[in-house]
């Protein structure tokens, strides 16, 4: 889950200890400032009276790690992200102090917090089937007379592979999220939990010393079978049963992962060790500085997207007159030392403020890509429900919702970023700034594909300075592929540079069309070339153009919306864009007459036109 997505939390559900009062007064004070939702529930009760799921939902916890696995068993099975408020005492998961609470709740909604998603473990057998995110463990029963055996004997497989079999109190399989408790009193090792998506089988007292704990992927299955009766515990006893005689379960990563919601307020983790564990190898305020090419080579919210939370002020940083919100500059470093690493965006942290600064632009690709790819979720859930419904009003319910989702993630996530830039969408008012800054959004680009569960659909962002393309970013959901660009820069597609093909003839050429209403461009193309292609989303067609899967596009007339971003990305890569009679292609976003392009690698652009206009003129005779 991308932490830009949280930037249109309109709900709040908070699970409180005893014992948070004041904690709680000032979430509610927060959220009615806010005009969000506010919820709260013991810990132990059920949410499902005030849980919708068509709202953009935050939980909240509010006490120790005992109430933030609560959270975890209530939020994860329902796709909801969770922030952790500590006011226990040892602490491992709950990192935001009462104190931050305010300050690290602005961030969130600004979308400037990242999201931690967490492996979790599945058990399955005759009577358990649960999920947790710290461990299961299998012990044994305390014997009632006392003079009985203590020790369990059970024979572990992986992936029907016979491992041994294990004799001592029993045996621990833990998350990196769980290597911190149980295991690591066994002797397991500390897993940095961050983006580690394995599972972990510990011994517990074992009987023979060359027994180790064993490191799998999530998706190997464990299979443990019982010579004696035993206890089985889920997160500490959340989900318990007794195992009999012969008795097997099967455990391994648990498909749905629990989100944890991280701020730059949170202890870090090698900082909460320290704190929690006395951390040998160094001081708990030992924090040396990062040099900056590091910071930025470790921004991101997971394997493509950057973030610039770190040098932007939040709302305390900026209004230290504020005493609800005090800002804390021993936690103003980078968000995304709360763990994630990796960038598609490759970007600097800090916007210009000048009109031509190149910084604001691979500033603008930096917020574009976060936005898009945390629109494209919410996408992929709903193209997925899309095959299962017979009924077209239903699907035409569901392609709104998709759109407007899509669209709402990304307009909140650009008007947090830049407030004074206009906003042009398929989806609302126009807000155009003629003499400055504006975006160009299409948050779904290949409705018809998106409703019939066709995969080629994309979201298109792009930024126009007085009027023209400047940057352009367009993310395919159901591939992952991301492209961007920057004006007279360079075109990318998942951070590595593109360029179009160098062919110059037809009969060697894959040709795309897009909307070509009377098929003249499919009938004079198809026999002279390699095959005319159409996909249904404009904003593709540019990018494959762009990075060299077609040396020709065709659109018989255009909205701006569909190609500006597009336009960006195939002209940095080396296209030749023109009209149909071979005029450089003019962007005009306040327009409503027809406006073709025709785009191509440059060198087939000759024999292109030539051939079109052929075309276009057979077609004027025959009318």
């Amino acid at each position: 889950m991308q932490g830009r997505r949280l930037a249109t939390t309109d709900e709040i559900i908070a699970i409180v200890s005893p014992n948070s009062d004041d904690v709680v007064a000032r979430l509610e004070s927060w959220t009615t400032a806010r005009d969000i939702t506010l919820s709260t529930v013991d810990v132990g009760d059920e949410i499902d009276e005030r849980y919708d799921p068509n709202r953009a939902t935050l939980g909240i916890t509010i006490g120790g790690d005992g109430t933030f696995l609560e959270g975890i068993k209530t939020f994860a099975p329902r796709n909801v992200p969770q922030l952790g408020v500590n006011t226990g005492t040892l602490s491992f998961l709950a990192r935001v102090e009462p104190d931050d609470l305010n300050a690290a709740l602005d961030e969130v909604v600004q979308g400037r917090a990242k999201v931690d998603s967490r492996q979790q473990v599945a058990v399955t057998g005759s009577s358990v089937d649960a999920t947790g995110i710290n461990d299961v463990t299998v012990k044994h029963v305390p014997p009632e007379n006392p003079v009985d055996s203590k020790v369990t004997q059970l024979d572990v497989y992986a992936d029907d592979e016979y491992i041994g079999e294990f004799e001592g109190t029993g045996l621990a399989v833990s998350t990196p999220t769980g290597s911190t408790g149980i295991s690591l009193s066994a002797n397991g090792p500390i897993h940095y939990p961050v983006d580690n998506h394995t599972l972990q089988l510990v011994p517990l007292h074992t009987h023979q010393l060359g027994v180790r704990p064993i490191v799998v992927s999530p998706s190997t299955e464990l299979r443990i079978v019982t010579r004696g009766p035993a206890t089985l515990l889920v997160d500490g006893g959340r989900t318990h049963t007794r195992l009999e005689t012969g008795e097997s379960v099967l455990l391994t990563g648990a498909d749905r992962l629990a989100h944890v919601v991280r701020t730059s307020y949170d202890d870090h983790f090698f900082t909460a060790i320290a704190k929690k564990l006395g951390w040998g190898i160094r001081a708990v305020d030992d924090q040396p500085s990062t040099p900056r090419s590091e910071t930025d080579r470790a921004l991101g919210s997971g394997p493509h997207s950057g973030t610039i939370s770190s040098a932007i002020p939040t709302a305390t940083e900026a209004d230290p007159a504020n005493p609800a919100n005090p800002a804390n500059p021993a936690k103003s470093s980078s968000v995304a030392d709360a763990g994630e690493t990796g960038s598609r965006s490759d970007s600097p942290a800090v916007p210009s403020t000048g009109r031509d600064d190149r910084t604001t632009l691979e500033y603008a690709r930096t917020v574009a890509t976060e936005a898009a790819e945390a629109a494209g979720e919410p996408l992929r859930e709903l193209h997925g429900q899309v095959d299962s419904i017979t009924v077209k009003s239903d699907k035409s319910d569901i392609v709104t919702e998709a759109d407007h989702q899509a669209n709402r993630i990304i307009t909140t996530v650009i008007d947090n970023e830049f407030p004074e830039h206009g906003i042009v969408s398929e989806e609302q008012p126009r807000r155009n700034r003629a003499d400055g800054y504006t975006w160009v959004i299409d948050p779904l680009d290949g409705t018809g594909n998106f409703a019939h569960g066709n995969p080629n659909y994309s979201v298109s962002i792009a930024l126009l300075d007085c009027g023209t393309p400047v940057m352009g970013v367009v993310y395919v959901p159901e591939t992952d592929e991301l492209f961007s660009a920057i004006a007279e820069v360079g075109a990318r597609r998942d951070g590595d540079p593109i360029e179009t093909t160098d062919r110059d003839r037809l009969d060697e050429s894959m040709l795309i069309s897009g909307y070509d209403p009377d098929g003249t461009f499919l009938s004079h193309f198809y026999q002279e070339s390699r095959g005319v292609r159409r996909l249904g989303s404009a904003a593709l067609n540019l990018c494959y153009l762009a990075s060299g899967s077609a040396d020709a596009t065709w659109e018989h007339d255009t909205h701006p919306w569909d190609i500006a971003a597009g336009l960006v990305i195939a002209r940095a890569a080396g296209a030749t864009i023109t009209d149909e009679r071979g005029e450089p292609f003019t962007f005009e976003l306040e327009t409503d007459d027809r406006t073709a392009l025709l785009g191509s690698n440059g060198p087939l652009h000759p024999a292109l036109l030539g051939h079109l206009k052929t075309g276009l003129s057979d077609r004027g005779a025959d009318r």
